[in-house]
């Protein structure tokens, strides 16, 4: 008698868009299309923006529009939820940025190769580069040794639109924090992940196609910074690791020299941090502490 085979994975695939890059859209959600192996249902969400019909050969395409504009994590986790609850109908789900492209056709399928090599791999953050240069932003290596873009290694926080998910993280760990709207979302899921006792890789033979561009763009971008790394302290950290890992950012941040503007904004986020609801408070475990440590960024930095 045969073997029953293996049940098939289940790869699903989260656009968060506000309207306005719909060639860009297009463009990656034909990437999708080409991918190998099964093919990729996907859920693009309009953020606070109506979204036109979107049709694409050889992708199932559903659409969820917004009637404002939630937030970045916000707006992700309503195209988790339309896989059901915690994205239980998928097993692995894709967060692609609406102006990124997937150049390579075998991203898919080398992630659900990963995923089945490695029962504990919750969440693989794929490496962005420029589609005309080819770099790779310092930034956009989530490890504090970042020269060199080109090696893959476990790391303590991921990209958010440029990652894949084992859809059990969410149903173990909670989904991304509504309240952050912007920024530190996913370092807040990340800690929580490993808490829980997933582990997180950088693939850089993943890659997602996204022009080069500056975090600052964004006109929140200082306030939201600051405001949500208080929130990230306080809702995950040791007590005592609380005021160490917000000090150290706070000489950072002046170690950067930022414009005058920049800095009020940053000093008014960071004090709005302290004095606005963050969320239920669930401080990680010392021994998470000690795995954030040993793969090389302990939670004081």
């Amino acid at each position: 008698m045969n073997a029953p085979s293996a049940p098939a994975v289940k790869v699903g695939a989260v656009v968060l868009t506000m309207g306005n890059r719909p060639a860009e859209l297009r463009a990656l959600l034909e990437s999708v299309a080409k991918q190998d192996g099964d093919p990729i249902e996907v859920v693009v969400v309009g953020n606070g923006s109506p979204l036109p019909p979107i049709a694409v050969p050889g992708l199932t395409v559903r659409t969820v529009e917004l009637s404002e504009n939630v937030g970045i994590p916000a707006g992700r986790n309503v195209g988790i939820e339309a896989f059901g609850p915690a994205g239980r109908e998928a097993d692995i789900l894709l967060f692609l940025d609406d102006d990124g492209l997937l150049p390579g056709q075998d991203t898919a399928e080398l992630c659900r190769q990963a995923f089945a090599a490695d029962p504990k791999l919750g969440i693989i953050s794929f490496r962005i580069a420029d589609p005309d240069t080819g770099v790779t932003q310092r930034r956009h290596v989530p490890r504090l040794r970042a020269s060199d873009p080109m090696r893959s290694s476990r790391v303590t926080t991921f990209l958010g639109g440029a990652n894949a998910v084992r859809t059990r993280v969410f149903a173990e760990a909670g989904l991304l924090p509504d309240e952050f709207f912007y920024a530190h979302e996913e370092t807040d899921l990340a800690w929580r992940a490993l808490d829980a006792g997933w582990m997180i890789d950088y693939r850089a033979d993943m890659v997602l196609h996204h022009p080069t561009t500056a975090p600052s763009r964004h006109a929140v971008y200082h306030r939201m910074v600051a405001r949500n790394r208080v929130w990230l302290a306080r809702r995950n950290l040791p007590a005592p690791l609380v005021p160490v890992y917000l000090g150290v950012w706070l000489l950072l941040t002046l170690a950067r020299r930022p414009s005058l503007p920049a800095l009020r904004a940053w000093f008014g986020g960071f004090k709005e941090g302290w004095t606005t609801p963050c969320g239920p408070r669930r401080p990680m475990k010392w021994r998470t502490v000690w795995r954030l440590t040993r793969l090389g960024r302990p939670p004081v930095i």
